[in-house]
C-alpha cells in the first residue's frame, strides 16, 4: 500500500489504552498528511505461542469498526498470524512486513510491544532500528485506571465476573456482541416476551451468565434490551444461548445482524420455580433498564 503512519498492536476489545495510541496515531496522520492505518492479527498470537486458547473481547470486524468510528482510522490492516510469522525475525518483520509491504513511513506502539520471533523485538528496538531505516517512531505509555495499567486480560476478568460496568469504563465504549438472529424455541413470545437468538462467532467471550442491560442496534435503529445470556435453567436448557429482549419493538429478526452493547450487569442466571415467576422478573429487569 502507500504511505502511512501504522499503528502496532493486536487491539482486542479497543479499550482506552489503545484509544491513545490510535488518537496519537490519526494526530500524527494529520500532520504528516498521510493515511492512518492500524496492524493487527486474525488470531491472538498467544495462542500459537502457548497453545492456550485465548477467548477474545471482538472479532476482527468488530475490532475494525471500532478503531474506525472511535478513533478515525482510515484502514485496519489485519494480519494472519501463522507460524511462519510467528518465526519471522523482529527485523524481518520491521522491514519487509511493516515498511516493505504495509509502507510504513511512522509506526506507534505501546511501551510493552512486543514483536518477532521469540518476542525478542521491543519497543526500544523498534525506536532503533527506526531510526536506522529513517521510519518516525512513537512509544506511548500505558495509561492507567484506577492504579492499574489498562489491558485486555484485565477487561476479561471483569466480564467473566459480572463486573461490566467496571469493564465499560476501562473500554471506553460498551462491551459489543455481533450476531446473526436464528430461529429458537419461541418460549419467550409464548410469555409475551419475544426474544431474539443470536448466534455468537467461535472464540468470542462469553461474559458472565446473567441479565445485562444492553442497546440492541440494527437496521439504523438502536433500542434498549434486557439480554440474558446463560444456558435457561427455568426450562431445562443445555447450551449456551444469547436472547435480548428488544423493548418497544415488534418485529421479524430472523436472518438480520444484531449488535448488542453491553451496559452493565443487572443480576446472575438463577432457575425459577415457575414460568409466572420468570416472566415477573424479566419484566422487572426491563424496568430497570428502562430506568437507567
Amino acid at each position: 500500500m502507500n504511505k502511512c503512519v501504522l499503528a502496532l498492536g493486536f487491539f482486542d476489545g479497543v479499550h482506552l489504552g489503545h484509544g491513545a495510541l490510535l488518537r496519537r496515531t490519526r494526530a500524527l496522520a494529520d500532520t504528516l498528511r498521510l493515511p492512518a492505518a492500524a496492524l493487527t492479527f486474525d488470531a491472538h498470537p498467544a495462542e500459537l505461542v502457548s497453545g492456550r486458547r485465548v477467548a477474545l473481547l471482538n472479532t476482527p470486524r468488530e475490532r475494525a469498526e471500532l478503531m474506525r468510528s472511535l478513533y478515525g482510522i482510515d484502514e485496519v490492516l489485519t494480519l494472519h498470524f501463522d507460524r511462519e510469522t510467528m518465526a519471522q525475525p523482529w527485523q524481518d518483520f520491521l522491514r519487509d512486513t511493516v515498511c516493505g509491504r504495509f509502507g510504513a513511513a511512522h509506526v506507534v506502539c505501546g511501551e510493552d510491544f512486543r514483536f518477532g520471533a521469540g518476542g525478542r523485538g521491543t519497543a526500544a528496538l523498534l525506536r532503533e532500528e527506526c531510526a536506522r531505516l529513517s521510519v518516525g517512531c512513537d512509544c506511548i505509555s500505558q495509561v492507567c485506571m484506577d492504579g492499574a495499567p489498562i489491558s485486555s486480560t484485565r477487561i476479561r476478568a471483569l466480564l467473566e465476573a459480572g463486573e461490566t460496568a467496571a469493564a465499560v469504563r476501562l473500554l471506553g465504549h460498551p462491551h459489543i456482541l455481533t450476531g446473526t438472529v436464528t430461529d429458537g424455541k419461541k418460549l419467550g413470545r409464548t410469555l409475551g416476551i419475544p426474544t431474539a437468538n443470536l448466534i455468537l462467532p467461535d472464540g468470542v467471550l462469553v461474559p458472565r451468565f446473567g441479565v445485562y442491560a444492553a442497546n440492541a442496534v440494527f437496521d439504523g435503529q438502536t433500542r434498549r434490551a434486557v439480554v440474558n445470556i446463560g444456558t435457561r435453567p427455568t426450562v431445562n436448557g443445555k447450551n449456551v444461548t444469547v436472547e435480548p429482549w428488544i423493548l418497544d419493538f415488534d418485529g421479524d429478526l430472523y436472518g438480520h445482524e444484531l449488535r448488542l452493547e453491553l451496559l452493565d450487569f443487572i443480576r446472575p442466571e438463577r432457575r425459577f420455580s415457575s414460568l409466572d415467576e420468570l416472566k415477573a422478573e424479566i419484566l422487572r429487569n426491563a424496568e430497570q433498564v428502562k430506568n437507567m
